[in-house]
This record gives structure tokens, sequence and C-alpha cells, in this order.
């Protein structure tokens, strides 16, 4: 529809700054073990990471883009107010992205996004047509915004318990091994960052797919819920270019703040965030990789020694889980008033 194209073009410019900041903000999360452990060059870890940071959104599929463009109910008319909603949630987890990024904490963009969805969708002025999934809960099914905060919320414990289990497991298995091992440790993580960064762009930048083809659906654009490549691509381009321009402030967190990352301990939590968020992928689960590698980092810290784990870092980044959602959704509400929702 020709009446909505303005919006449509700003929709664009706010998905892929949405994007952009998401690649900038969790870059730290791929860079952070390798850098710590000296497996690679700052400039080599970059490299890789854009590469596959870029194929990630291309050859990922596009399950999680499907869950987070069902959040709105696709049966109802396009209005103004809807789309007016989603920018506002949009612009809400963009200024999040940068107060975090600013104050080197590293909390999720995908909680920035849901919860931004969450305040612009209260705080309207007209009702927006959510799927809460509260009535597919009664029916013993998970899907809409339930199913999007289970994964959100439960991921980083998962993440810990992977952690925990396959750092006591590679102990046992190393036990004998001599030093020179950690040689080897730091080439597969060649591979592990290659994985994680493929894993994240696959994930992360699907969300922003979603996000991005349900605003054409809603304007009239497309007549399905059918990915654009052009939308694939462009997602893939704005998380590659955050991805080589930012991360630096929080790599010093998860890389230094809360346990001091050796080759093992990088390798482990690169596989144990890679297999957390492959399986959440193929599950049409949008999770938070800054979570998971941080909880991953935590877990490997708690198994091998408690007491050096600097729990007061690790309790700052729960604090930034917790707030993420209910702050970015009072921006997005004020944001959404401002508008005239």
């Amino acid at each position: 529809m020709e009446a909505y194209l303005p919006v449509v073009a700003v929709a664009i410019g706010v998905v892929l700054a949405f994007d952009y900041t998401n690649g900038f903000h969790d870059a730290s999360n791929i860079l952070s073990g390798v850098i710590a452990s000296r497996a690679m060059t700052p400039l080599q870890a970059m490299l890789l990471v854009a590469i596959f940071e870029f194929l990630g959104p291309l050859l990922g599929g596009t399950a999680v883009a499907d869950t987070v463009g069902s959040l709105l109910d696709l049966s109802v008319p396009p209005r103004p107010v809807g789309l007016t909603a989603v920018l506002s949630g949009l612009a809400a987890a963009v200024a999040w992205n940068f107060f975090t990024w600013w104050r080197g904490l590293p909390s999720s963009s995908s909680h920035a996004l849901v919860g931004g969805l969450i305040g612009a969708a209260l705080a309207s002025s007209e009702p927006i047509p959510m799927d809460w999934g509260i009535a597919a809960l009664l029916h013993g099914r998970i899907q809409g915004f339930a199913k999007v905060l289970l994964a959100l919320f439960l991921s980083p414990f998962l993440g810990f318990a992977v952690g925990f289990a396959l750092q006591r497991a590679t102990m046992f298995l190393l036990r004998a091994a001599h030093p020179s091992i950690n040689r080897r440790l730091c080439q597969a993580q060649w591979l592990t960052a290659a994985g994680l960064a493929f894993c994240h762009g696959a994930n992360d930048a699907q969300k922003s797919m979603g996000i991005l083809t349900l605003l054409l659906l809603l304007s009239g654009q497309i007549a399905t819920f059918q990915v654009p490549v052009w939308v694939m691509a462009a997602c893939a381009t704005a998380m590659t270019a955050g991805a080589l321009t930012g991360g630096w402030r929080i790599v010093r967190t998860l890389g230094f703040a809360i346990y001091k990352i050796r080759p093992i301990h990088a390798l482990n939590s690169q596989l144990t965030a890679c297999s957390v968020i492959a399986a959440c992928s193929m599950l049409g689960a949008p999770v938070s990789t800054t979570h998971v590698v941080a909880s991953a980092i935590t877990g490997i810290g708690a198994s091998d020694r408690p007491r050096q784990v600097r729990w007061g870092k690790a309790g700052e980044i729960v604090l930034a889980w917790l707030i993420t959602i209910p702050g970015s959704a009072l921006l997005a509400a004020l944001i959404g008033r401002l508008a005239q929702i």
C-alpha cells in the first residue's frame, strides 16, 4: 500500500539500526574468549567473526524469524497504530543497546527487543493484536510471547549447566595432558569461534528479519509472511557491519572480569554457547547470545575454581538480565506516547 511507504522506509532504517547495534553489542560474545585466551589476534578474530556472522542469517533458515513474526495476530488488517508501535519498540531497543554498550554491560539485545515490543503494545492508545500465548499454554502449546520469554529465561540456566558439566568432563579427559595441549586448544578455537559466530548470526539476525518481514506484511507490501531474500541480505550486512565496529567495551567484561579465561575455558564456553544457541534456533526459539555466553563462562569458572569467579560482576550481569525487559518496555512506552500512538 502506497500510503504506508513512508512508514516502511522508516521501518527499514530502524530495523537495520537495531541489527547494527545488535552486531556491535554482541560481537564481544565471540571475541571475548579467543582474545582473552590469545588464540587469535583481535584482527584475526574480527575477520573470522565477520565472515560467519554474515553467513549465519543467509544459511541458518527462518525458524526464529517465523516465531518473531507470530508475535502479532496477522489476521488483523494493517493499521498505522500497529506499525508505529513496532517502530517504537525497535527505537527503544536501539537506545537500550547504546546505553548498555556505553556502560560496558553485556545485556541482551533480544530482551531489549521483546521488552520494547511489550511496552509499545501496552502503552498504545488502541489495542494491538499481540499473541501473548496464554490461551495456547492452557491447551499445552507454547507459542507467541510465552515461547519467546520462556526461551530467554531458561537459556542462561542451560548455558551455566552445560558449561559446568563440559568443563568437568574436559578436565577429566585431559587430566594427564602435557601443557603443550594449550596450543591445540587454541587452534580448535578457530572452529568453535566460527561456529558461534554462525549460530549468533542465524539466531539474532533472524529476529530483525522477522520484525522487518512483519512490518512489510502489515503495511501490505507483501502478501504472506515469507522472508524476502533482500531482507536476509540487508540484515546480515547490518549485523556484520556492527560486529566489525564495536564490542570492545564488553570484551573486557566477558573475557576478563568474570573469570580468568585460559584456552580450555574459552574453547568450552564457545562449545557450550554454540550448542545451546544452535539447538534453540532449530526449535525457532530466540535466545540471548550475550547471556548464554556469560552464563557459560560463569558455569565453567564455578566448575573449575569457584572462589576465583568474580561473583560481583556476574551479579551485575544478572541485574542487567532482570531489568532489560522492564527497562526497554518503559522506554518504548515513553517513545510511543511521544509519537502519540
